[in-house]
């Protein structure tokens, strides 16, 4: 709750495999590629929650250790029916081509979002 608002807090966390070496700029790239991803499939699919997020945009970047533990997690959105998507490396620089990277939850009510994700460290 913000102030005397009752709006939800909403927000997108992108969540980053840390065993493939990206280098920073890569990493960037990705999270960039999972922010906008979403962010659009949101802003189709529940206008109202793009619209909130839409006037901070917050963001927060954790991480994981392996494919698995991401599976896990879109697993758990998708159990949740909290939005989601997955950013595959077209391969043309560090990766090979198809190799999942990272993905976006939300933006979604906060809420929701931390059952997913709670438990992670920050990039």
């Amino acid at each position: 709750i913000h102030g005397s608002c009752m709006c939800m807090v909403i927000k997108e966390v992108i969540v980053v495999r840390t065993d493939l070496d990206m280098g920073q700029g890569k990493i960037a790239a990705q999270v960039g590629h999972a922010c906008v991803l979403c962010a659009e499939h949101v802003r189709k699919s529940n206008p109202e929650w793009f619209s909130e997020w839409w006037i901070g945009q917050e963001k927060v970047v954790l991480k994981v250790a392996n494919l698995k533990e991401l599976e896990q997690l879109k697993q758990d959105a998708i159990e949740l029916d909290v939005p989601w998507s997955e950013v595959t490396d077209a391969g043309h620089t560090q990766l090979a081509p198809g190799t999942t990277t990272c993905i976006s939850i939300g933006p979604a009510p906060e809420e929701n979002i931390d059952k997913i994700t709670g438990d992670l460290k920050l990039l």
